[in-house]
């Protein structure tokens, strides 16, 4: 399916980031009360935080989207060396990407030349973007990725189980966890309760956590051992 198929708008959120809306799916990309703020509290807050302490982290993102989790990822300066990979199915074109405000809402220098690599380094070749961070884009779905490497953190940004129910099947939480290391996280702005049960089904232990602002709750998840 093609962008232009998808219909795709660009518009503004409550705190002022933009974020895309999908009228084909009656979805928006990211918060429509606060794109940059859901972000920050959902991925960076409540997934990368876990692992301040940790001197190498492995991100497995599902949903590149716009590339904003990816931007505050990069920006994060707490550990010496962090990899990520992060899949799409639907690349956005550069011409709708390059009018997101999101460089000019994040207090860096480097923050539009980072968001412009990002979205420019091809797909399927991983990129030593800056020192210490690491992005390989991989054009393809979670149900057809594999890999040999395990991961620390999963970011889950899929769109919400009524625009794409085939990513929140219980399959997919076995196969996210078999691809997990042992006290990996995922997080989720989702919290639905079937999401919740099928996760700890598939061995996760399963928290519901005070959502970002506009949200009751998320979810986050994590594999023991």
């Amino acid at each position: 399916m093609e962008n232009n198929a998808l219909n795709i708008e660009l518009v503004e959120s409550g705190d002022g980031s933009h974020t895309l809306k999908v009228a084909a799916l009656n979805e928006h990309y990211h918060s429509h009360k606060g794109a940059l703020q859901e972000s920050l509290y959902v991925f960076i807050g409540k997934g990368l935080r876990q692992f301040d302490e940790k001197d190498c982290v492995s991100i497995l993102e599902v949903g590149f989207g716009t590339g904003l989790n990816a931007l505050l990822t990069a920006l994060d300066q707490h550990r010496p060396k962090t990899s990520y990979v992060s899949l799409e199915t639907f690349p956005l074109d550069w011409a709708l990407v390059q009018q997101l405000n999101y460089p000019q809402l994040v207090n860096d220098d480097h923050a539009a030349e980072l968001f412009e690599a990002l979205h420019r380094v091809p797909w399927n070749v991983e990129t030593e973007l800056k020192q210490g961070f690491s992005i390989e884009k991989i054009e393809s779905s979670l149900q057809l990725f594999n890999s040999t490497s395990k991961f620390d953190l999963v970011y889950y940004d899929a769109f919400a189980p009524h625009a794409q129910p085939e990513l929140w099947e219980p399959s997919i939480w076995n196969q996210l966890y078999s691809m997990m290391n042992d006290r990996g996280v995922l997080v989720t702005y989702c919290a639905k309760g079937q999401v919740r049960r099928d996760m700890q089904t598939a061995g996760f232990t399963v928290e519901r956590l005070e959502g970002p602002p506009g949200k009751r709750e998320m979810i986050r998840a994590r594999k023991n051992g």
